[in-house]
């Protein structure tokens, strides 16, 4: 859908950008608060394979404990307002990536879920730590998801059993008294009628693991999904869903308003839907922003649709200048960002907004590899390690 001037709004089929060797992604997007609408942007990072070690998953943790595996550091860029872990913290944005100033200092944080007012970490040793408008800590936790609506903890469920306890939490509990409601996740058995005779092993919240099930912002919070779905990987945007399943398809369902289902029309979905114009080609990545998508194929490939009032299909839009160029390196773990960047989030010490892919400069002035990106609303967190001596 292009608008008077060649102005791109929305585009409602998936678009490839031919920028190879991208290997994660995180759509930085809205969780459904009450803020503006009209803003979001995105970031991902760029990777070639090199075994186990090497992959990066998008917003999960950092892969420590492997062996050959350097030791690395959080760091964090934007929106702080409420007083977030993000960098030195100084005022309401950080405009260019710091280390992390996180709560309980030294702790191997392996996860961070952003909300708008508050972030919360978890660490290899199950701990849960909450900087923002929520503050508080719990031992024992397996997984977090933050929104606005809810704080979500994964815990082992009681006894010896395989089983596990799914609790939200009103983010102001301090993770303290009772939560608002808790609910008993017991794994399927182990299939074997799937490619490798086994169940897929599912991602982080809010899919839930070993279960076709996922948890939602909204009533109902436990939501099934069809038996025959075999989900890798789920993202939530400001209204829309994202699924991506064990041959690498990709589902969409939800609203679709600004094109973000991608199935070429502004209709809702009720259901989770086949992405038709994908099919053939396998995905290994999948985020949703507020009301855009994107995706990474297995050769590389990035598609990209939806919404894109702010660049963040890193196609040309009016409302942005038109000068710039485009900035590019040959290096892996290089962190490229575009989209809307009031607060800083892009990470290019500016409030600039782009609507083309821009390397974050300062990695690679550091000799940092980008091996993991968790994206808020508003700010953005950065895993990196230190590049191999040559």
């Amino acid at each position: 859908m292009a608008a008077e001037g060649g102005t791109i709004w929305s585009n409602l089929l998936p678009r490839a950008h031919n920028h190879r060797r991208f290997r994660a992604l995180h759509a930085l997007g809205r969780r459904g608060h009450s803020r503006p609408r009209d803003r979001f942007d995105r970031a991902w990072t760029r990777q070639a394979a090199a075994g186990t070690a090497g992959k990066v998953t998008a917003s999960r943790g950092r892969r420590r404990g492997m062996a050959g595996e350097r030791t690395g550091a959080w760091f964090g860029f934007g929106f702080c307002g409420f007083g977030q872990a993000l960098g030195s913290g100084r005022g309401h944005q950080v405009l260019s990536p710091e280390p992390l100033r996180a709560p309980g200092a030294g702790l191997d944080i392996c996860r961070v879920s952003a909300s708008w007012s508050y972030t919360a970490f978890v660490t290899g040793g199950g701990q849960v730590e909450l900087s923002g408008s929520a503050r508080g800590a719990a031992g024992g936790c397996k997984d977090a998801w933050a929104s606005e609506a809810f704080l979500v903890v994964l815990r082992p469920g009681p006894g010896s059993g395989p089983g596990a306890e799914l609790q939200a939490w009103a983010p102001g509990s301090a993770l303290r008294g009772e939560p608002l409601w808790a609910q008993t996740v017991v794994p399927e058995a182990e299939r074997k009628d799937g490619p490798g005779g086994g169940e897929t092993q599912a991602g982080p919240l809010p899919l839930l693991p070993c279960v076709r099930a996922y948890v939602s912002p909204r009533p109902p919070f436990y939501r099934p999904l069809a038996p025959t779905l075999r989900a890798r990987r789920l993202e939530l945007g400001a209204e829309h869903a994202l699924l991506l399943d064990a041959a690498g398809q990709v589902f969409s369902w939800g609203g679709g308003r600004h094109g973000q289902l991608g199935h070429g029309t502004l209709e809702a979905e009720p259901e989770p839907r086949l992405l038709e114009a994908l099919q053939g080609l396998p995905m290994t990545e999948v985020a949703a922003g507020g009301w855009h998508s994107v995706c990474v194929s297995e050769t590389g490939d990035i598609y990209i649709w939806g919404w894109n009032e702010s660049g963040q299909l890193a196609l040309p839009t009016r409302s942005l200048a038109e000068d710039g160029e485009t900035v590019t390196g040959e290096g892996t773990g290089e962190l490229y960002t575009w989209g809307w960047g009031k607060y800083g989030q892009l990470g290019h010490k500016d409030t600039t907004s782009l609507d083309r892919p821009c390397r974050v400069d300062y990695f690679v002035d550091k000799q940092l590899q980008v091996r993991t990106v968790s994206c808020g609303p508003w700010n953005t967190y950065v895993y990196a390690v230190e590049k191999e001596k040559s």
